[in-house]
């Protein structure tokens, strides 16, 4: 959490953070600068035990101000005068220009970099400030950095964005499992009104309407995946694909708050009309191994012990693991959760690759999302909920709750029987 980072900072020696950027897709921006909707040009230092301060432009000083920290206008440091200076060269201006933010805010000792800058630019940047301020040592700190370690758990603030965030994520769900099953029926496939198959890159589009009219983005896209394509965990799914009864669907719903903001990370697979026995019998394993995961998930718990867990229950029905079978594309091919917050995918992993000492710890927010993946049979399962690790019970709390269900019905008088 936010009131964690001093404790953090002192514990990685570091006496300053410095972050660039604007807030959108910069995850480091937007928790210390509390989500104020400041551009590429703003900048932000924060010392140690002390409040961050923002740097940002004159025309966003009013969004700037909505953070809530002090604000200084760049202005103030006549950049335009000293790339004059420098003869038009914009890393020495620049150079200056935090050279003097620096002394002005009396930073000195070690300083992480965060945030997000073409990465050769800054590399030249941290040489010539490091020749400039021998009396700072600038700091690139390895994941999960100090931020990052902060972000691992999440306040009351955060959980309340969080819930909404999923309560209407799930409004757009419901909404697709109803447009599906109000579709007609011809020749096994889905149908719409002038009688051309109902293709995946359809509701797709009709998924982003909805996302939009909502407030909600989906910057990284989503997985609305069908048949062959579900089986494969990250396919995004064919756009010409028609929909047909008893193919499983893969649906994994990962919208953020609209400007950037938290993450939302759910999925359910479905079957149309009906599901074929060993597509059920698929699925009853991810349910169970779901069930299983969320039973061991506690405070305390290795994140590695988690996924050792649910291996040892599909290898025991007879599925294939990457335990038992480094680099299968059949079974279960992936680690079960992550944490989620203003990435899509933060730190920690359930994971074998997890290290010892890394824990679950009261304020997680992470998904659990056992798979079993068959491409070449033509289907693919996954099931994912998010969830928080209350701090008072250590024990999960389900953020937006679905039901599970494997077949969409359809209507009796539409639907063809199985074949």
């Amino acid at each position: 959490m936010k009131s964690d980072l001093d404790r953090l900072m002192a514990e990685r020696d570091l006496d300053a953070l410095f972050v660039s950027g604007g807030v959108r897709d910069n995850p480091a921006m937007h928790y210390l600068a509390n989500g104020a909707k400041v551009g590429e040009y703003t900048l932000l230092i924060k010392k140690r035990a002390a409040e961050p301060v923002l740097i940002a432009i004159g025309m966003e000083r009013d969004e700037a101000a909505k953070s809530g920290l002090q604000v200084i206008e760049r202005s103030r440091y006549d950049l335009p005068r000293l790339l004059k200076e420098e003869s038009g060269n914009q890393l020495a201006a620049h150079a200056r220009m935090l050279t003097a933010i620096f002394g002005e805010l009396n930073v000195s000792g070690k300083v992480g970099l965060y945030g997000r800058e073409e990465q050769g630019f800054t590399l030249a940047l941290a040489n010539e400030l490091r020749a400039r301020l021998p009396e700072i040592t600038f700091i690139g700190e390895p994941t999960p950095n100090v931020l990052q370690l902060a972000q691992l758990t999440k306040d009351t603030d955060e959980l309340m964005r969080i819930r909404a965030l999923a309560a209407t994520a799930l409004g757009v769900v419901a909404d697709t499992r109803q447009l599906l099953a109000a579709h007609a029926v011809e020749k096994g496939r889905l149908v719409t009104e002038n009688g051309a198959p109902l293709t995946v890159g359809d509701v797709q589009r009709q998924i982003h309407r909805w996302s939009v009219e909502r407030n909600l983005e989906n910057p990284e896209g989503m997985i609305f995946a069908s048949g062959r394509d579900a089986g494969v965990p990250h396919s995004r799914g064919q756009e010409d694909a028609p929909l047909s009864l008893g193919e499983t669907i893969v649906f994994d719903y990962f919208p953020r708050e609209a400007g950037g903001g938290y993450f939302y990370d759910f999925t359910r697979t479905w079957c149309l009309g009906h599901a074929p026995p060993v597509i059920e019998q698929a699925h009853e394993q991810v349910l169970a191994a779901f069930d299983l995961a969320l039973s061991e998930l506690r405070v305390g718990q290795s994140c590695r012990g988690l996924q050792r867990v649910v291996n040892d229950y599909f290898e025991g029905q007879g599925r294939r693991t990457t335990r038992t079978h480094p680099g299968t594309t059949e079974g279960y091919v992936h680690s079960l959760g992550h944490g989620v917050g203003l990435s899509v995918h933060e730190h920690p992993r359930l994971a074998e690759t997890a290290a010892p000492e890394e824990r679950v710890q009261a304020g997680m927010a992470l998904t659990i999302e056992p798979g079993l993946y068959y491409p070449e049979d033509g289907f693919g399962i996954r099931v994912e909920d998010y969830v928080w690790l209350h701090p008072a019970s250590g024990l999960p709390e389900t953020i937006g709750v679905f039901d599970k269900e494997l077949v969409i019905p359809l209507c009796a008088s539409r639907e063809e029987s199985p074949s």
